[in-house]
């Protein structure tokens, strides 16, 4: 520790000790904890309490105090922790400080003990100090063990899942010093510490209690998963409970999954499934666990004798169809959590082959109108099923996200009609809510795009031509929707269809023969923000694809109207930052496509668009604007080098023009004001990607030199100036007409790489010091002392 820490820290524990003083907010006592954290990893923690007894004195204070802090209290059990992680420290703290801080006589007995950061730091402090033997005698000893066992149910889920992962810490340690060339003991010689974790996870794993069952559960979850010791071969082989003499781990695996019930079984199938080294029988058996719920949906709503593929080595479902009948939630709760895991697993590449792509689509399918009350049951639990799942919402969105998923595999043509039909159903139901919508114009996108990919298939695909001509009707409906969200899925939506077959003659019929882009061109206007966000978005590339059908006269039908004006005035005028992001997304889209408004007079354009982001005051649409920049100059100059995160993808452009033509277009459209304005913004965002483009736009004239040949070194002073009171703060005054000459010296003349430098660092990096943070603290006592007359 340096003196001036030394000199600070007496005054900072005295405010600590004092229940009087203001303390520092916690983010202060965190900081100055990793300090300490820092301090003691570099030296002698014993030695650094001997040379600064101000830390002793806070430790012993601070446990006697009635009205102490919830948070200092629990910052000094921490730093006791940190402290006695040393053993020749611990030795000197544990007769009379440690016991005051963790034992029975500490704060356990204490009314501030309520407080769930008391108990947080308790057990901290404990898992800092549990790293050598001497810790194991003070544990079992002072009865610690026990309180972690009680803390593993506490109200705190924090505290709850610190204390299990204590105990597994304090397991290893017990058992560390014999995994390594000793005999692993058996039984009755294992370490007392040892003796008592594991007698109460085998006392808990036979409890009544299911909260108690599940916390040892965490434990073991945790400790087989961490550890790999041979120690805790022994701890599943010879535990009473964990093992016997007859079943090993795949054995007993296959026994809890035919014992436990469909809501435990569950995840544990899905456990099962996804180890890629596994016996067969037990991922058969796996797999039947997993589909059971679905096989029971089915079975309740057909005639049909038997369901191949689905019910094939599923045991009596018996006991799922009571969890699907006992009540709303549970049905609820087993059905979305089968279709997640369903969905999780079938892009696994160990996922089981062969997949039942058929009987899950009809399982599916059938939940789907089980849910809008289509599905015709067959049996009493089917009529039961109808009435709990009548509009339930939780269950669509799940059943939609797996049909997505399903659309991987596709299936008969018959089946995927099917699917195509219930997808356009639950588009065209006027009670759909907004999510079950967007998840069905999700599913929708994902199956059209599977159908294009048939083999043999050119376009669209089959299916998809015929649903296009039912789609369009429904997507205008929505597009008109009083919903905002509603509104703004249906133009995300199309949006997805243009980008994939905006070139597609049947598409670009069925479109145009609607009046999509009309309604769409129309919510440009919408009072939402979001939904004219997506507005610009979907016109803006159906504009690119050639898809925006006003007609500029009666006389030429095919020729578009511009949409450039329009896009400008949302850019300048628009109250919201998302359509003007939006636009200026599209902007970039157009530059770099070649956008017939934008090659019309790109000069124009640029400049246009670069003097208006200018003054934008969000900063995400001044950053797209130097994006827009960085394509305008990958097309003149070159493509930028890896050296710029920002790089972008461009198309074939012509050879590059003259330096002294590329510089003066630079010029023109004010692109290196916009740039060094940008270089001393306020977000830290922008400046740096102002000084990538930068960057980029020196190293391409670099090899150049000075294209002039005569005048000597450019009168650069002005522009010199500028920069410096745009750096000062005063962003008012422009550059005005300059000379390429002078921007090119420059922009040669700027530290651009220490800038980037220093732009990389925190915005806290020079008040990182801990003498800063020790001065930080001590202000603040200090200045709310001062002012404390106002508080009343």
């Amino acid at each position: 520790m340096d003196h001036e820490c030394a000199r600070l820290l007496p005054a900072v524990c005295a405010v600590l000790a004092d229940p009087r003083q203001p303390v520092a907010d916690d983010t202060c006592l965190e900081k100055l904890l990793d300090w300490f954290k820092t301090v003691t990893e570099a030296e002698s923690s014993l030695l650094l309490l001997q040379e600064n007894p101000c830390l002793l004195e806070l430790l012993s204070h601070v446990p006697t105090l009635q009205d102490v802090s919830a948070g200092v209290l629990s910052f000094s059990l921490r730093l006791a922790g940190i402290f006695a992680a040393q053993e020749d420290c611990f030795q000197y703290l544990q007769v009379e400080l440690l016991p005051g801080l963790f034992g029975a006589a500490g704060p356990l007995s204490r009314a501030v003990w309520a407080v769930p950061t008391v108990r947080s730091g308790w057990i901290q402090g404990l898992r800092s100090l549990a790293q050598h033997p001497s810790a194991l005698h003070f544990l079992a000893d002072h009865g610690a063990v026990d309180t972690v066992f009680s803390l593993q149910g506490d109200a705190s889920l924090f505290v709850a899942s610190a204390a299990g992962q204590l105990l597994v810490h304090i397991l290893a340690l017990s058992m560390g010093g014999r995994a390594e060339g000793h005999t692993c003991p058996q039984g009755d010689d294992w370490p007392t510490c040892a003796q008592k974790i594991v007698g109460h996870i085998e006392e808990s794993l036979c409890s009544t209690d299911t909260s108690r069952v599940t916390q040892a559960l965490n434990v073991l979850t945790t400790t087989f998963g961490r550890c790999q010791s041979p120690w805790t071969e022994v701890l599943w082989e010879h535990s009473p409970v964990l093992g016997s003499s007859d079943l090993g781990p795949w054995e007993m695996t296959a026994q809890a999954l035919s014992r436990l019930g469909p809501t435990q079984a569950g995840p544990l199938a899905l456990g099962v499934l996804k180890l890629h080294l596994c016996p067969q029988a037990l991922r058969t058996q796996a797999f039947g666990v997993l589909l059971q719920p679905l096989a029971c949906v089915l079975k309740a709503t057909t005639q049909a004798p038997g369901l191949p593929g689905l019910l094939d080595g599923t045991s009596e479902d018996s006991v799922v169809a009571d969890a699907l009948l006992s009540s709303k939630s549970s049905c609820v709760g087993l059905l979305c959590r089968t279709l997640a895991h369903l969905e999780e697993l079938q892009p696994l590449p160990q996922h089981p082959s062969p997949w039942p792509q058929v009987p899950l689509l009809r399982a599916v399918v059938t939940i789907l109108r089980l849910c809008d009350g289509s599905a015709v049951p067959a049996s009493s639990v089917g009529g039961c099923l109808c009435g709990t799942l009548a509009g339930c919402v939780r269950v669509q969105r799940a059943a939609l996200d797996f049909l997505g998923t399903l659309s991987q595999g596709m299936g008969p043509q018959e089946q995927v009609t099917q699917v195509f039909a219930i997808l356009l159903e639950y588009l065209e139901r006027p009670d759909s809510s907004p999510m079950v919508l967007k998840k069905a114009f999700q599913a929708t996108l994902r199956w059209l795009l599977s159908s294009a990919r048939t083999p043999g298939c050119s376009g669209l695909g089959p299916h998809a031509v015929l649903f296009l001509p039912e789609l369009f009707p429904v997507l205008q409906k929505r597009l008109c929707s009083p919903c905002w969200e509603v509104r703004d899925s249906a133009l995300e939506f199309l949006t997805q269809l243009s980008r994939h077959w905006g070139g597609q003659a049947d598409f670009r019929h069925v479109l145009l023969e609607s009046e999509v882009p009309e309604l769409t061109q129309q919510l440009l206007q919408d009072p939402e923000s979001y939904v004219r966000a997506s507005a610009v978005t979907a016109m803006g590339e159906l504009s690119s694809r050639g898809l925006h059908a006003t007609p500029t006269s009666p006389e030429q039908p095919e020729a578009q109207q511009s949409l450039l004006p329009e896009f400008l005035h949302i850019l300048s005028a628009d109250s919201e930052g998302f359509p003007r992001r939006a636009v200026m997304q599209v902007f970039t889209e157009w530059l770099r496509g070649g956008h017939a408004d934008v090659a019309r007079d790109t000069e124009r354009f640029m400049a246009t668009v670069l003097q208006v982001v200018s003054r934008d005051l969000d900063w995400e649409v001044r950053a797209q604007g130097l994006e827009l920049a960085l394509v305008f100059l990958g097309q003149t100059l070159g493509q930028p080098g890896p050296h710029c995160p920002y790089t972008v993808t461009l198309p074939k452009a012509a050879p590059p023009s003259p330096l002294t033509e590329v510089l003066g277009a630079l010029c023109r459209v004010r692109l290196f004001e916009f740039a060094f304005r940008a270089l001393f913004d306020c977000d830290r965002p922008v400046a740096q990607k102002s000084c990538d483009l930068l960057l980029f736009l020196r190293d391409k004239t670099a090899p150049y030199g000075s294209p002039w040949e005569a005048g000597g070194s450019p009168d650069s002073a002005s522009v010199e100036a500028a920069l410096q009171r745009w750096q000062a703060g005063e962003q008012g005054q422009p550059l005005g007409d300059l000379e390429p000459e002078a921007m090119l010296a420059t922009l040669r003349s700027i530290d651009l790489e220490g800038l980037r430098g220093t732009l990389a660092q925190g915005s806290d990096h020079v008040e990182k010091s801990p003498q800063s943070l020790l001065r930080d603290m001590l202000a603040t006592v200090g200045i709310l002392q001062e002012n404390q007359a106002d508080c009343y």
